[in-house]
């Protein structure tokens, strides 16, 4: 059956206007297979494809490209991150005393250094990351890992969060990237980072602490309005007892601290502990649905019916929560590839900047781009509240968007665009100057006024300069925004 869809807003993020097909949904797609459906995966299973990347699965059967992407080749021969700072070495550099034996002046000395190394540091790791993602062979595990970055949120450099915790919860995320998220949450809810985040390392059965309990509920499984009071009281029962041990760098269970008492939780009852509490809600309807709801919002277009939430919640429990098999459909399926999901999302400032160095051909990216992503309103790390990033509208203001404009001028100027093969190739004819950039850097998603426009531009142009400059116009398209 065609069920009837109006343009909605929730918070910024916008259903595209048109009909769903629910019976077609999540069925293969059988439509043309080209460049333009090829780049549409790229950007959505990734992070954009390079103009040969979009050519060479273009040229493969559209089975074998899906599949392609949703079988990711092995990572381990990446480098890891160069510097990621650990302050309890130098905490246990002081000796017998400790932090004990320093007189004030001291201490805030000692404070002061930490502060500085670990936000130096947490540059470091964000360099890395957003190189990684530039550069991957697997760009979907990547695409995961930030999805997970914003789902089950942590900031650095918080309450006690350090820059190894923050490495070691991304590398976390990036295991799991297409796998069991039963067995992500029951990892991550122990994990030293949301441990300390959440406040469930300071959860012992003397003093309850409901934070992580409430929040584990509300913003990472079942949603709003799915639990009682008298629900979180008892999760934060059953997730007594971890903590974590700065001396070993690593999360501990204590038993006696653990509150081995009978609980009930979500109508159930028994002496319940964290790994309890994980199957009680994934066994409930809901929880698929709040994960279909984000996937979906992440990977096909906002606020997406009740009726594909349903399907595609159906689809995740089929496969009891493992993600590989549920992505490939997804990503293989008719409403995937249809009209209202094509360009329907607006780019994270990740996307945008990591799209960029992409479809540019630099080969590195560096400092500079944590700046533009700032001013863009997305630090890797540092998400504005537990809740992450709203994305969708909400990415674009005015300030945002002269931000996006004002870093994609800077790089096409730059030196590190010189070894940039495609551009020193582009005709210098104004007509085929402007066909090559629109179909490279649009896949030719530009309206015929644009296009005109940008031909007028580079009229006489002559010059790479011209070119670049050209780029630069293209790139500031309402397409390029768009995911």
């Amino acid at each position: 059956m065609v069920a009837a869809v109006t343009h909605s807003d929730v918070l910024g993020l916008k259903r595209p206007a048109g009909e769903l097909d629910v019976s077609r949904a999540l069925m293969p797609y059988r439509g043309s297979w080209s460049r333009r459906e090829a780049a549409h995966l790229l950007r959505r299973a990734g992070f954009g494809g390079t103009p040969g990347e979009i050519a060479r699965l273009a040229a493969m059967p559209f089975g074998r490209a899906v599949e392609s992407v949703v079988r990711f080749p092995s990572t381990e021969d990446l480098p890891a991150p160069a510097d990621i700072y650990d302050s309890r070495q130098d905490v246990l550099g002081l000796g017998p005393g400790g932090l004990r034996a320093l007189d004030p002046s001291e201490r805030r000395a000692f404070f002061a250094n930490v502060r500085k190394r670990e936000v130096r540091s947490m540059l470091a790791l964000r360099s890395w990351w957003l190189d990684r993602m530039r550069k991957t062979p697997a760009a979907l595990q990547e695409k995961m890992t930030l999805f997970f970055h914003g789902h089950f949120t942590t900031a650095a450099i918080q309450k006690g969060v350090t820059p190894a915790m923050a490495y070691e919860q991304n590398r976390l995320f990036r295991s799991y990237a297409l796998g069991n998220l039963r067995e992500l949450t029951r990892r991550v809810s122990v994990d030293p980072a949301m441990l300390i985040y959440l406040d469930n390392a300071r959860n012992e059965k003397r003093h309850p602490n409901e934070n992580y309990a409430r929040e584990m509920m509300e913003l990472f499984t079942l949603g709003v309005d799915q639990y009682t009071e008298e629900d979180v009281r008892q999760a934060a029962r059953a997730w007594t007892g971890w903590t974590y041990n700065r001396r070993l760098g690593r999360a501990v269970f204590v038993p006696g601290r653990h509150d081995d008492g009978v609980k009930t939780f979500l109508g159930q009852t028994g002496k319940f502990n964290g790994d309890d509490v994980v199957d009680i809600v994934f066994s409930r309807p809901q929880c698929a649905r709040f994960i279909a709801t984000g996937l979906l919002n992440f990977f096909l277009y906002n606020d997406p019916e009740p009726q594909l939430v349903e399907a595609f919640a159906a689809e995740i429990r089929r496969h009891d929560y493992d993600l590989a098999p549920a992505m490939a459909t997804l990503f293989a399926s008719d409403v995937f590839f249809s009209g209202r999901a094509y360009r329907a999302l607006v780019k994270s400032p990740v996307e945008f900047v990591v799209g960029t160095y992409r479809v540019l051909g630099i080969d590195r990216i560096g400092v500079p781009a944590q700046r533009a992503l700032a001013q863009m309103g997305q630090i890797l790390f540092a998400p504005p509240n537990v809740a992450g990033w709203p994305g969708g509208e909400n990415w674009l203001t005015s300030d945002t968007l002269i931000a996006r404009e004002n870093f994609v001028a800077r790089l096409v100027q730059s030196e590190a665009l010189r070894p940039s093969s495609w551009i020193g190739e582009v005709p210098m004819n104004a007509t085929q100057a402007a066909r090559t950039l629109i179909a490279t850097i649009l896949t030719g998603d530009a309206s015929p006024a644009a296009a005109s426009q940008l031909g007028d531009y580079l009229d006489g142009a002559g010059s790479e300069e011209r070119v670049r400059g050209g780029a630069y116009l293209t790139m500031a398209m309402p397409a390029y925004q768009l995911a």
